[in-house]
This record gives structure tokens, C-alpha cells and sequence, in this order.
């Protein structure tokens, strides 16, 4: 077999040997074997092992078969420029990488900057690890319409070096069923399809996202809602972490993940419902906006106390472990995932949750969305280290840098931040890189401590939905006029359930004194008793 080791972080191979594995002596294995260790030891970082057999391989899917075909010169596409660094609201300049490694306790930690791993680039294109020329498989790509398994399929042709990601991804497995938030017209056979298409519903929810946090927080303008948040910028982390993860797994949310909400059913009607505090509220009416929360969706309701969930997250993922240990009935294992921005880390409870967890061995990710700004205070204000993620290693935690904003790359590194955690019952720390296109909220005006260009080149330049409108465009799925369709058809959603959640009446009055006891106390019903005699006295009517 052929044996070719590649030295992390250069990717020029170290080594080239060809061994015989018949009749191999012992100590040519042995030597064999070590090799990885040694070299992974002595160059400070990760060690690549791609081994060519001469079985036969076993036989390729019938699409995939259809798709290998000889590629004229013409089918050529030219040479595409990699970017090499990535550097967000002027964030120190991180390397890109390819290879995607969760570092794991008492592993080498790379050298300088931890890498960011990445598989789309601005371009919509996925990356070419040795920028050489490549097949252009979009134009052999059968016509068949919106097919998950041809385009995972051409894919894996024209980057093999993403094989493995590609052939695991959820974002390229259909659902059984046709998802409910999915336009579907019985008429046409190819709109069925459509509904159960993972990516394209991932497509259309980050624009939903976006729609309803432009018309929500002009809603609060006008003052008809308190307060607001938006997503603007970072709706690849919400749909490609939310795709990773299992129905089990229980979300702890900061207040800017509205995304992972909505891509597990929570409605436009729901979040308008919460937004306007009407009687068809979930929290009653008791929550600022925002502060969603779905006991069904395994949502845990936020709260606006800054890094509280990450302690609780660690408690829930111990819980986990626990019943995993006791698991008679053989349930399918859940993790916890914590949501916290790059300020948040700041807190005694990021630090309290990361010793517990990494102590205790609790199986969960802890999830740092780093945006550049921690509400008014950038980045390079808040810690002269390289970021969050070196952390983990201080606390004896896996780790990962991803970007953010490549919707792929987030939904890879959560899937094998997930699996670390269930197989080794451990907690793993996940940093994306991205940048907060809007507002902190509608109490802020960024535009006092940032530069307006610096948001528009992040609107015109790294935006995920740009990136993946680009994507999907590339392989004739998508153009200009379906894009603006998808944009439309959700903008007319969400004024539609914005309308008729405003047009709710108020939770009732006794609402507000219930669901925290059992039994009513005391002093709950004197304090009930003393609001509805103001009222009465001063004739006002509560609706």
C-alpha cells in the first residue's frame, strides 16, 4: 500500500514511502505505526494519513457513477484564488484551514493563531486545499430537479478533500416527510421535493431569519414592541448548528439565536406571539421580547442576566451523563449545547461552567459566537489573547474554530463537536468567527464606536446569505429571480403573522401571579388582591 504523510500546517508531504504489507516484517509495521506520533510530536501540529489500497473499491452509487465522466479541457474551471486569512471587524488576521481537528485534551495545541476552519469561501465556492485547477461538475450536474444525492454526489467529485463532511452532512439528506414551514403545491411533483429538501430549507430560514428581524425591529421603532434583537450576520451559525444537532439535545440560549428556534418549528406566528406579548404568548406575557423559550422544542427559555445559561447548561449535560450510565433502555443520547457571545466569556460563569464541565466530564458543546463586539467594546478590548477558543485547552477541553459564516463548515464542526461529546463524555468548546451586522439592540447605535464602511463591506462581502445564495446559484439551483422570490414570499410572512399577533388581546390579568407555585401563597394573593383595588379605584381597564 502507499503511505503519504502530510505535516500540518504545510501541506507539502513530509514523507512518501511504499510499503508491501505482505510479508512485511514486524518492525517496518511497528516503525509504520509510530510514525503519525512522531511526527505530530516534533512539528507542532496534525499529521494526515491518506492510504491507498490496491482492494477493489466497492461500487459507487448509481448517481454517483452517472456524474464520473471524462472532463474536457473546456470543462476545466481556471485556477481560483484560496483565501488564506480571515479577519473579521478587525479581529487579529487568523489562517484558514481545510483540515478540520477537534484539539483534543493534551494534544499539541497548533503554534501562533489557532486556524479557522473552513469549507466555502466568500465566493460560494468550496475550497481547493492546493488551489490547483478543478473539475467544474455543475456543468455535467444531471438535470434532474433540486436533487439532494446528485449534487452531494458532484460534490464529492469536484472536492474530495471534503468527502467525509459531505457524505455525513444532514444539510444533503432529505427529510422523509415534507417539512411543514415549506411551501408545497400537491400540483407540481417537483415542489414536493422541494419540502423535504434539507438545504433548501436552510437556504429559505436564513432568509426568514433575516426578514423577520428587519420588519421586528422596524416594529420597535414605530414603538410597537418594547425592545428587539436581530441575527443580522449570523444566521450560518443558527442553521448550521441547529441541522447538527438531535431533537433531544437541549438548547441554552444567550437572546441572539432565534435561528436555532425557528429551524426546530417554533412559527413566525410564535415569535410575533412572544415579540407583542398577546394571550397566545407562550411565557404569558412575563418576558421581554426576544426572550423566547419552548419546554416542547427543548428550548430552554432565555434570560437576560448575561452568561447564566452556561452554568445551567453544564448541570443539564451532567444530568445526561448520569442517565447515560444508568441507561437500562438503551435511549438515544443527548448533549447540551450553550450559546454565548465573546463578552459573555468575560464572566465568573463561563469560567465556573468550563472547570465543571471539563471536571465532571459532562457531555456538551460550549458554543461561543464571536462577533467582534461585545455591545459596544470590540474585541481586541476585551482580551489580548487569541480569542476564546485558546481557552480550551487551560481547562483541559476540546476545541475548534470554525467560521462562522459558512454555513457547511458550522454544521461540521457541531456534528463532530456532538459526537466527541457522546463518545467521550466530554465537554467541547467551539468558536465562530464572525460579525454582527446590526445593532447590539434597539437600546444601541453602533454606528458611535464603528465605522459604517466596515458594516457595509461585511454586508457586501462575507455575508452567509450572500455566500449561500452564491452556492446555490453556482450549481443552477438558485438565480437572481428566485432569490428575490424566496425574500418576498417570507417578507409577506412575516408582516402576515406580525399583523395578526398585534391584533391579540392582552394575557389575562391573572396570569401574572400563576405557574410559579403550586398553590397560590399568601402574599401573591394579597399583592393580586392590592392591583386589582388600584385598578378599580383609578378606573382603569386592563384588555
Amino acid at each position: 500500500m502507499m503511505l503519504r504523510v502530510l505535516n500540518y500546517p504545510n501541506p507539502k508531504p513530509a514523507i512518501w514511502q511504499c510499503f508491501n504489507t505482505v510479508g512485511a516484517h514486524k518492525h517496518q509495521r511497528r516503525q509504520l505505526s509510530s510514525l503519525p506520533h512522531h511526527l505530530a510530536r516534533h512539528n507542532n501540529g496534525m499529521v494526515n494519513i491518506l492510504v491507498k489500497s490496491t482492494k477493489v473499491p466497492r461500487p459507487l452509487p448509481k448517481t454517483f457513477n452517472q456524474l464520473k465522466k471524462p472532463i474536457k479541457e473546456e470543462d476545466a474551471a481556471p485556477q481560483q484564488h484560496v483565501p488564506s486569512h480571515l479577519s473579521y471587524a478587525g479581529s487579529k488576521r487568523m489562517p484558514i484551514t481545510s483540515e478540520m481537528r477537534v484539539m483534543k485534551p493534551g494534544e499539541d495545541t497548533p503554534s501562533g493563531i489557532w486556524p479557522v476552519f473552513r469549507i466555502m469561501d466568500e465566493s460560494g465556492n468550496f475550497r481547493q486545499p492546493d488551489n490547483s485547477r478543478h473539475t467544474n461538475v455543475s456543468k455535467i450536474i444531471p438535470s434532474k430537479h433540486h436533487d439532494l444525492l446528485q449534487l452531494q454526489s458532484a460534490l464529492t467529485i469536484q472536492y474530495p478533500h471534503f468527502k467525509h463532511h459531505l457524505m455525513s452532512s444532514r444539510l444533503f439528506q432529505s427529510s422523509k416527510n415534507p417539512y411543514p414551514d415549506m411551501p408545497l403545491k400537491k400540483e407540481v411533483q417537483e415542489e414536493e421535493s422541494d419540502a423535504k429538501n434539507t438545504l433548501l430549507r436552510a437556504h429559505r430560514q436564513m432568509h426568514r431569519l433575516r426578514q423577520m428581524d428587519t420588519i421586528l425591529h422596524n416594529a420597535q421603532r414605530q414603538g410597537r414592541i418594547s425592545f428587539y434583537m436581530t441575527q443580522h450576520g449570523e444566521e450560518a451559525i443558527h442553521m448550521g448548528s441547529a441541522s447538527a444537532l438531535s431533537p433531544q439535545d437541549v438548547i441554552f440560549a444567550q437572546y441572539r439565536e432565534a435561528g436555532l428556534l425557528m429551524w426546530r418549528g417554533f412559527t413566525l406566528e410564535q415569535f410575533c406571539n412572544q415579540c407583542f406579548s398577546n394571550d397566545y404568548d407562550l411565557g404569558k406575557g412575563r418576558q421581554m421580547p426576544i426572550h423566547y423559550g419552548s419546554r416542547a422544542l427543548n428550548y430552554q427559555t432565555v434570560s437576560s442576566p448575561l452568561g447564566t445559561q452556561i452554568t445551567q447548561a453544564v448541570g443539564a449535560a451532567y444530568k445526561f451523563k448520569l442517565d447515560a450510565m444508568n441507561n437500562k433502555e438503551k435511549k438515544e443520547a443527548a448533549i447540551s449545547i450553550v450559546y454565548f457571545g465573546e463578552g459573555a466569556a468575560s464572566t465568573t460563569d463561563f469560567h465556573s461552567a468550563c472547570n465543571f464541565a471539563a471536571t465532571l466530564g459532562t457531555p456538551m458543546i460550549f458554543f461561543c459566537r464571536n462577533n467582534g463586539y461585545a455591545i459596544s467594546t470590540p474585541a481586541e478590548d476585551q482580551y489580548a489573547g487569541d480569542g476564546i477558543i485558546s481557552r480550551a485547552p487551560g481547562y483541559g477541553m476540546a476545541g475548534i474554530r470554525v467560521d462562522g459564516n459558512d454555513v457547511f463548515a458550522v454544521h461540521a464542526a457541531v456534528a463532530a463537536a456532538r459526537k466527541l461529546a457522546i463518545e467521550s463524555s466530554m465537554p467541547v468548546m467551539i468558536e465562530a468567527m464572525t460579525y454582527r451586522q446590526g445593532h447590539h439592540s434597539t437600546s444601541d447605535d453602533s454606528s458611535r464606536y464603528r465605522d459604517v464602511d466596515e458594516v457595509q463591506a461585511a454586508q457586501d462581502v462575507t455575508d452567509p446569505i450572500l455566500r449561500m445564495d452564491k452556492f446555490l446559484c453556482h450549481y443552477g439551483w438558485m438565480d437572481d429571480d428566485a432569490v428575490t422570490s424566496i425574500r418576498d414570499e417570507e417578507r409577506t410572512a412575516v408582516l402576515r403573522a406580525m399583523e395578526a399577533a398585534e391584533a391579540r388581546p392582552k394575557p389575562k390579568l391573572d396570569t401574572m401571579f400563576t405557574d410559579v407555585y403550586q398553590e397560590k401563597p399568601p402574599h401573591l394573593i394579597r399583592q393580586e388582591s392590592e392591583l386589582r383595588q388600584h385598578l378599580k379605584r383609578h378606573n382603569i381597564t386592563y384588555h
